[in-house]
């Protein structure tokens, strides 16, 4: 079975890397899978479907101020035409459409593990992506049209485009089948609320730090305890705010 990911974008050639490189570049490239469905990725220009003289998406906003609003119409025609149509989709009930916006909710490691194993893995719905320009989307758009909303975080960036990249690049990794070791998500960092322990290879002795001692011993028990320990005081050096809440939690 194929499983589509439809990108409404106004720049396709953002994604190139995300296509080419790496485990996501094979996942949504339909390389990797665990036999039950395939990715495939489709790109759906908007402007091709804009009806100006001169291809123009955006529009100034009613009531003034700065900068330009994409339009409601041409973005329907978009998701309408070139996503149901082409897709030849029943109705728009089978797709479940999203728009990155500060509104939404807030990414982070649980919503991409809840996102990868619920929406993107999902069995009869498949995903489209409405990439933002400029000031936004004409809010009318947005409530017919848009099913869930996502925020990378309180910061702007110049188009969604980079936004839809990071959330499909880390909540892949959760999809069955896509990574070749199920324990690589399980101990990434964030998935116990701490941040990953210290890793090593070889060499043993690098600039005269040596490995600590403990790795090389090949008690597994020991090992353990030791990476436990390392993650708590990683956490606790540089992301204290997530100790904090991994504190405030276990006593909720």
């Amino acid at each position: 079975m194929i499983r589509k990911i439809w990108i409404l974008t106004l720049f396709p050639e953002y994604f190139k890397p995300l296509l080419e490189c790496g485990i996501s570049g094979q996942a949504f490239r339909g390389e990797r899978s665990d036999g039950n469905f395939k990715f495939e990725v489709k790109f759906v220009n908007i402007r091709d479907y804009s009806t100006t003289k001169y291809k123009s998406v955006d529009d100034s906003p009613f009531g003034g101020g700065p900068g330009m609003v994409m339009r409601a119409d041409i973005l329907r025609d978009a998701l309408v035409k070139g996503v149901q149509e082409a897709g030849n989709y029943s109705s728009l009930e089978d797709l479940h459409v999203i728009y990155t916006s500060p509104r939404g909710k807030v990414w982070n490691n649980k919503v991409a593990r809840d996102f990868g194993t619920e929406i993107l893995a999902h069995p009869s719905k498949d995903v489209v992506f409405i990439c933002g320009r400029y000031e936004g989307v004409d809010e009318r758009f947005l409530e017919k049209y848009v099913n869930d909303y996502y925020s990378l975080g309180d910061f702007v960036l110049t188009g969604g485009e980079l936004a839809v990249m990071t959330m499909l690049d880390s909540a892949v990794r959760f999809v069955p089948g896509i990574l070749g070791n199920k324990l690589s998500s399980e101990y990434d960092s964030f998935e116990d609320g701490l941040i990953e322990y210290p890793q090593y290879t070889k060499p043993r002795e690098f600039e005269g730090m040596e490995v600590p001692q403990i790795l090389l011993d090949g008690h597994h028990k020991k090992i353990g305890e030791w990476q436990l320990e390392k993650k708590k005081e990683m956490t606790e050096k540089w992301r204290p705010d997530l100790m904090s809440n991994r504190k405030s939690n276990s006593k909720g």
